[in-house]
């Protein structure tokens, strides 16, 4: 079975939300370093340590910000944010600017993924998503065939 999307576009301003937060769900262990430091302030009093972590984890999640901003201003990420329509198989996903041009990506190539409530997001890496809101797909059974494609392929637990 094949599945053809509709066209999609990924806006810029939902990329870097999504990115964002999956890379702070990813990193999780940075809120106890720093809320480990925020602690030293009982073994050594001063309002410092409270201020210095949290400026180390406000500093620690502008990083991310500022590289996933970079993303949606390169050159080399225009392509993330251009109008696909894709054709989806169990080998690959095929990304189609129109009837000519395109790329395939094969499923090794796909790191992890998440379903959401209304949305598949496929991680190829820390900056490169692809996310397919359900809206594209022309029936539920479309849907049904990616996530069992996916089940299988062990990038989401089912």
């Amino acid at each position: 079975m094949i599945v053809k999307t509709r066209n999609y576009r990924l806006e810029k301003k939902l990329y870097i939300k999504m990115a964002l937060k999956s890379i702070l769900k990813k990193q999780w262990w940075a809120i106890p370093i720093a809320v480990g430091v925020c602690l030293f302030y009982f073994w050594i009093p001063s309002i410092w340590w409270i201020i210095g972590g949290v400026l180390a984890y406000g500093l620690f999640v502008l990083f991310w910000l500022i590289q996933f901003y970079g993303v949606t201003q390169l050159e080399q990420g225009k392509m993330l944010f251009e109008r696909f329509s894709y054709e989806i198989n169990s080998q690959q996903i095929l990304m189609k600017l129109n009837a000519r041009e395109g790329m395939p990506l094969k499923w090794d190539q796909i790191k992890s993924a998440e379903v959401g409530k209304d949305y598949y997001l496929l991680f190829v890496n820390k900056a490169q998503l692809i996310h397919l809101p359900f809206k594209i797909f022309n029936t539920e059974n479309e849907r049904k065939f990616l996530t069992s494609i996916l089940k299988n392929k062990g990038l989401v637990k089912g």
